[in-house]
């Protein structure tokens, strides 16, 4: 084998391990018993006072529904949309939703906060 075959393959190989992370970037979360939940398994939640792309969740509201967080490098894809919030951090909206966990959901299949003053639900996709 010459020199430059090897580093041919060696180029090939490197390129085939990089592009799947790159090209095909995880959505935020995935469906589970019928929800949608974080990649730990907790529910997903949509407040009725946000507006398309806007989080009216803060201070406290935050603390008790904390934002799925996204990070700076993240792209919108499919239904998952990147939302600034007013702190300037980054978090994601499904169908234009905001998206929150809830602080007593502790495990997976958790989804104790739907429902919670009749505007908080689990994501149903």
């Amino acid at each position: 084998m010459t020199y430059s075959t090897v580093s041919w393959k060696a180029l090939m190989v490197t390129a085939a391990l990089t592009l799947p992370g790159l090209a095909f970037a995880a959505e935020p979360a995935m469906t589970q018993g019928g929800l949608l939940v974080d990649h730990k398994g907790l529910a997903l939640y949509t407040f009725d006072k946000d507006a398309d792309g806007k989080s009216v969740c803060k201070d406290q509201c935050a603390t008790n529904w904390p934002p799925l967080k996204a990070e700076s490098t993240d792209k919108s894809t499919g239904d998952w949309t990147v939302i600034t919030r007013d702190d300037q951090t980054s978090q994601w909206a499904y169908k234009g939703k905001p998206v929150y966990t809830y602080k007593d959901d502790k495990k997976a299949g958790d989804k104790s906060g739907d429902g919670k003053g009749g505007v908080w639900h689990v994501i149903k996709p």
